[in-house]
């Protein structure tokens, strides 16, 4: 680990001015102490504070999604999360980041400058600039359903994709579906492209044709459904496998709207079990994640990486749960 010294011998300054970029001085310009700090964290430095018993810190970063109320779907990760961390003395931000955050702090400096001992991050694509500078990161962190491939301080936690869109399918043959619409989530994301291949791998080892007409990308929003439905319902689809709860819930007014029941006409599967899941009129069929053990799992690999072991990823395994919103197909 480099000393203060080291640091001041490499960028020509005396060690006082170090320590004041360090600790964040008001007569150090915004500069240099941006200079100090990716000096720091390149040579591996570990500030005195972030030793301490008495500030073990830790952050959760949270991008494009709701975390407030106990509906949403981050609500139970981050409680998990906290449950687990605060066992052991830690005390944990939530810190709702954008683009522009991401393009104002590096994120090895932000964590150093503000005394961060490792992370949890939430929601980011893979187009933010983080993600590039997670990818050579030397603190421990722990990224939910995004990877990073070669850094051995950074961890993957998610629920297996292929497994619960697998079972999901399962189900459909098992009514009679054959014309299967998915309609997933945004792109430039991680778990959207694991679940549109893992839609493509169940289709085929079920030995049922893909039609690309019935696949479309909207977003992680019930409001994305109005844009597909109508083609899917005309192009006579008899169920429809959505990238979670959220759609499903569009997908479900849709198809009420124009006439369709669910599920006599139409059966609908979601994915992440949400709350309002089981007390919508038509109770929806769908892909449990565990959202308090994803968070507890996520800690966990944080305290490993913590800990200097290397944890490369943790995969829970889903639970396919079935309502109402799936019955034996009917042609039409």
């Amino acid at each position: 680990m480099a000393t203060i010294k080291e640091i001041a011998d490499r960028l020509g300054v005396s060690i006082s001015t170090v320590s004041k970029g360090l600790n964040g001085a008001s007569d150090v310009s915004h500069e240099l102490k941006q200079t100090i700090l990716d000096t720091a964290v390149e040579m591996g430095y570990t500030t005195k504070r972030m030793k301490k018993e008495e500030n073990k810190k830790l952050c959760i970063f949270v991008e494009n999604m709701d975390y407030e109320s106990s509906s949403h779907f981050c609500y139970d990760v981050i409680l998990g999360f906290k449950q687990s961390a605060f066992r052991e003395n830690w005390s944990v931000t939530v810190l709702p980041i954008t683009p522009t955050f991401q393009s104002q702090e590096k994120y090895d400096t932000f964590m150093l400058k503000n005394g961060y001992s490792g992370a949890f991050l939430i929601g980011l694509n893979l187009q933010d600039l983080w993600i590039d500078q997670i990818k050579t990161t030397t603190i421990p962190t722990v990224l939910f359903d995004n990877y990073v491939r070669f850094n051995p301080n950074v961890a993957y936690v998610g629920t297996d994709s292929s497994e619960g869109i697998d079972i999901a399918i399962e189900h459909l043959c098992h009514l009679g579906h054959r014309k299967i619409a998915f309609l997933n989530g945004s792109l430039h994301s991680m778990i959207t492209e694991l679940r549109e291949q893992a839609f493509f791998n169940s289709m085929e080892a079920h030995n049922i044709p893909v039609n690309k007409d019935l696949l479309a990308n909207g977003s992680y929003i019930a409001d994305s459904a109005k844009d597909y439905v109508p083609r899917f319902l005309d192009l006579g689809a008899t169920a429809i496998l959505c990238g979670n709860d959220l759609i499903a819930y569009g997908v479900i007014r849709e198809c009420e709207m124009r006439g369709f029941r669910i599920p006599e006409d139409i059966s609908v599967i979601g994915f992440d079990d949400l709350p309002l899941s089981a007390h919508l009129n038509t109770a929806l069929t769908t892909i449990r994640q565990d959202r308090i053990e994803l968070g507890k799992c996520s800690y966990l690999a944080l305290h490993g990486l913590l800990n200097h072991i290397s944890i490369g990823n943790i995969t829970l395994r889903p639970q396919f749960i079935v309502r109402n919103s799936t019955a034996k197909v009917v042609d039409r």
